[in-house]
C-alpha cells in the first residue's frame, strides 16, 4: 500500500458539468497514489485559458470526452502527501510542482529531451483520465520523472506563476525561436501567456512591442518590459503599426491568443526572415485552422513555429534565472482567489475580463 501522511474521505473541487455549463464546487472522492505516482495536496493553482478552452469544448478538446465530475487545473504546486510503492525520488512532505504535459519518461521523445511531446503524455486536468488541480489534492503519474522539486527561494506562488503560460513562453522564445539581444519581438495578445512572453523577451534583451485591445493589459505589459504598445482597437492596420515601430518588422512575433486575426497580424508584422511563434490555441470559431498569407511567407522566407509546454528536464534553466534575479514568474500574477471564485474567473475569460494570471491559493 502507498505511504500516506493522512487519509481523507472527501475533498473540495471545482467540477465540470458540461461544455459551457456552470462549473460547480462539490465534494468528491480524493485521489490515491498509483504504484509510480504521488498525491499532492494543492497549495496554489493558476487559472489558465487552456482550462477555459477545455471547458468550452474548443477544437483541441472537443473530442476528448470529458464527463461530468471532471476537474480541470494544470498549473499547481503543493506538498506530497502520498507516495506510490515504486517511487524512489519523491518523499512525503516534499514541496513540488509538475509540468502540465506529464511524460512517461521512457518513450523516444522523453529520452531525446522532448517530454512535452511524450508519445503517451497525459496533460494534467486536460485529459479525461487525469483529474486536475482545481481541487484540494491531485495525482501525478510517473512521479520520479515528472515531479519538479521546488528549489530554495522558489515559493509555491512562484511556481503557480511559472505554470503552463510562463514556461510555455520560455520554451517558445528560448528553445524554439531565435531571440537575441536587440531583436524586435511583437507579442499579440497580453493575457497570461502573452505577458509572460513580454517579461521573458525583455529579460533576453529584446525590444518588445505589446499588442492588445485593452489599455489595462498594455499598461501591465509596459510594467513587465514592453517599450512600445499598440492598441489594436485604436489602429486600422496592426501589422502596419508594428512595421512602423520596428522600422521594417519584428524579428520574432508571437500569437499568444490564437484567433484568426491575431495569427495573421503576427505573421504580417514580421520582417524578412522573421519567425512567427504560435502559442495561442484556436477557439470554436476557427475550428483549429487559420488561413495564412503563404505567398508572403514564401517570398520573405518567414518561419512558422508551433510550440507547446516545455520539456521537464529544462526547468532548471528557469530556476537558475530566478535565482539570479533575472526572471520573476510571480510578477505576472495579477490576483489570488479562492477555489469558490474559480467558476467566476473562468467565466470572465469568455469576454477577456481577466488581467495577468489569477491564482487559487485558498482551497
Amino acid at each position: 500500500m502507498p505511504a500516506s501522511v493522512d487519509q481523507v474521505s472527501s475533498m473540495r473541487a471545482a467540477v465540470f458539468t458540461g461544455h459551457g455549463d456552470p462549473i460547480e464546487i462539490r465534494d468528491i472522492d480524493p485521489p490515491t497514489a498509483s504504484e509510480t505516482g504521488v498525491v499532492v495536496e494543492t497549495e496554489v493553482c493558476g487559472i489558465c485559458r487552456s482550462d477555459w478552452h477545455a471547458w468550452q469544448g474548443d477544437p483541441l478538446w472537443e473530442s476528448r470526452g470529458f464527463e461530468e465530475g471532471h476537474v480541470f487545473g494544470h498549473e499547481p504546486a503543493g506538498t506530497v502527501v502520498e507516495v506510490g510503492d515504486e517511487v524512489e525520488h519523491v518523499d512525503e512532505g516534499d514541496q513540488v510542482a509538475v509540468p502540465f504535459n506529464l511524460g512517461d519518461g521512457t518513450c523516444p521523445s522523453c529520452r531525446n529531451g522532448h517530454s512535452n511531446l511524450c508519445d503517451n503524455r497525459i496533460p494534467l486536468g486536460l485529459a479525461p483520465e487525469s483529474r486536475g488541480a482545481f481541487a484540494e489534492r491531485f495525482h501525478v503519474p510517473w512521479a520520479d520523472f515528472n515531479v519538479v522539486h521546488l528549489p530554495d527561494g522558489v515559493s509555491p506562488i512562484d511556481m503557480a506563476g511559472l505554470g503552463c503560460r510562463f514556461m510555455t513562453s520560455f520554451h517558445a522564445l528560448v528553445h524554439r525561436a531565435d531571440v537575441t539581444a536587440g531583436d524586435w519581438v511583437a507579442v499579440h495578445g497580453c493575457g497570461g501567456v502573452g505577458l509572460s512572453a513580454v517579461h521573458i523577451a525583455d529579460t533576453l534583451g529584446a525590444n518588445v512591442v505589446a499588442v492588445d485591445l485593452f489599455d489595462e493589459k498594455l499598461d501591465f505589459a509596459v510594467e513587465l518590459g514592453a517599450i512600445e504598445t499598440v492598441n489594436a482597437e485604436a489602429v486600422d492596420d496592426v501589422p502596419g503599426a508594428v512595421q512602423e515601430i520596428t522600422d521594417g518588422g519584428a524579428d520574432v512575433s508571437v500569437d499568444a491568443l490564437g484567433i484568426a486575426e491575431t495569427c495573421r497580424n503576427s505573421v504580417q508584422s514580421l520582417r524578412k526572415l522573421g519567425q512567427h511563434v504560435q502559442v495561442g490555441l484556436t477557439s470554436r470559431e476557427e475550428g483549429g485552422e487559420v488561413s495564412l498569407p503563404t505567398d508572403l511567407m514564401v517570398a520573405q522566407e518567414i518561419e512558422f513555429i508551433g510550440t507547446i509546454g516545455m520539456p521537464r528536464p529544462r526547468y532548471d534553466e528557469i530556476f537558475r534565472m530566478i535565482a539570479g534575479g533575472k526572471l520573476d514568474p510571480a510578477s505576472v500574477i495579477s490576483e489570488t482567489v479562492s477555489l469558490d471564485q474559480t467558476p467566476a474567473k473562468l467565466e470572465a475569460m469568455t469576454t477577456f475580463d481577466t488581467v495577468g494570471i489569477p491564482v487559487i491559493d485558498e482551497f
